[in-house]
This record gives C-alpha cells, sequence and structure tokens, in this order.
C-alpha cells in the first residue's frame, strides 16, 4: 500500500487505511478513488497529489 501527499497543504492519504471521515474504506487504492476526489483540508483535486516515496 502506498501513501500520497497533497502537494499544496501537506494532507497525506494512506491507502491501507483509507479515510473513515470520508467514508473511503481502508485497502482503497488512490486510483479507484472517484475522479472528482479533493482534498479534505484544502479541496484540491488528485492531480495535486504526489506519491510519497
Amino acid at each position: 500500500m502506498k501513501k500520497y501527499v497533497c502537494e499544496v497543504c501537506g494532507y497525506v492519504y494512506d491507502e491501507a487505511l483509507g479515510d473513515e471521515s470520508l467514508g473511503i474504506a481502508p485497502g482503497t487504492k488512490f486510483e479507484d478513488l472517484p475522479d472528482d476526489f479533493t482534498c479534505p483540508l484544502c479541496g484540491v483535486g488528485k492531480e495535486s497529489f504526489a506519491e510519497e516515496e
């Protein structure tokens, strides 16, 4: 499982954890998130996220 970081505000989406507050189940891959997914902290789209190294 990977982690993706919002390049604007630093929010981290962890595939292993999902995001229960957004109704995203643990184990949900980033690419499986809806196309209209936005950062819950700053509102930018998926294109503003980068895979954490």
